[in-house]
């Protein structure tokens, strides 16, 4: 002790101990946090980024769908067009 106390010696010796232990056991306790923080973040942008392609596969399946229900519809009304045609000219 740097000076005499009417504290108990026992007690400020504990105390200076478990200073001691916090002030050791911070940059642990740092680093914990920040790996955490840091796993949810990159766990965030890993289901982002599936989210993201499961939405273009939805959009590129409604996008064919429209296209080959337009190709059909083409077909049809091409075929109408012809029948038209062909029974006018009888």
């Amino acid at each position: 002790m740097a000076f005499p106390t009417s504290v108990n010696d026992q007690v400020t010796d504990s105390i200076t101990q478990a200073n001691v232990e916090v002030v050791g056991s911070s940059p642990a306790v740092a680093m914990g946090n920040f790996y955490q923080s840091n796993s949810q973040a990159l766990g965030n942008a890993a289901h982002n980024s599936t989210v993201s392609q499961q939405q273009t596969n939805v959009t590129a399946q409604a996008a064919t769908t429209q296209g080959v229900a337009l190709l059909y519809s083409l077909n049809t009304a091409t075929a109408g067009v012809a029948t038209t045609k062909v029974l006018d000219s009888i």
